[in-house]
């Protein structure tokens, strides 16, 4: 081991300094709006209502090195009596990416960084559905991976004129029929 060169330690790639690089920077609630319009006679009602989850991600170079990944969150609680709540979140991570080739930049924005907000993401909903009075909504885990290759998938299908396989589209989350306490 004291034989090592400290010069060439690594994978092999080349020198350290041109190693891919990926550190997150910072991350904080961009937007963030919870509403209970029915409140209090919301809290009258006995039926459950049925969730709707949908989520968007944005990305924004911000310098040369460093973007930002907005996960948007947008979740509505409704039953026949009407809207229990509305819980709308964006929440912002910085990225500072060096050396990533250019076809590792898309997977890693839209899928991998996306996965690494969403415990905090999932943390301040169930939060702020708690603090509004209800039981806190635990989001499930979202497959960005998958979300992110669907997408691809249908890009190419359309740009080929073809009906895609799968869940094609925007990079959405499917609408949930889970009561707002499970």
């Amino acid at each position: 081991m004291a034989d090592q060169d400290p010069g060439n330690q690594g994978n092999g790639s080349g020198s350290p300094e041109d190693a891919p690089q990926v550190a997150t920077l910072a991350q904080y609630i961009k937007d963030l709006s919870v509403e209970s319009p029915n409140a209090p006679s919301v809290f009258q009602w006995s039926v459950q209502p049925q969730l709707d989850v949908q989520f968007n991600i944005q990305v924004d170079r911000v310098g040369d090195e460093v973007h930002e990944v907005g996960l948007k969150v947008e979740v509505a609680a409704r039953s026949d009596q009407g809207v229990h709540f509305l819980i709308d979140l964006t929440y912002g991570g910085l990225f500072a990416m060096r050396n990533i080739p250019e076809d590792a930049m898309g997977p890693f924005l839209l899928a991998e960084a996306p996965r690494l907000l969403f415990p905090f993401v999932r943390q301040i909903i169930a939060e702020a559905s708690q603090n509004m009075g209800f039981p806190p909504l635990l989001l499930d885990p979202i497959d960005f991976g998958q979300a992110y290759y669907s997408q691809i998938e249908a890009a190419q299908a359309q740009a080929q004129g073809v009906e895609p396989n799968g869940n094609g589209g925007a990079i959405e989350a499917p609408a949930s029929d889970a009561p707002a306490d499970e």
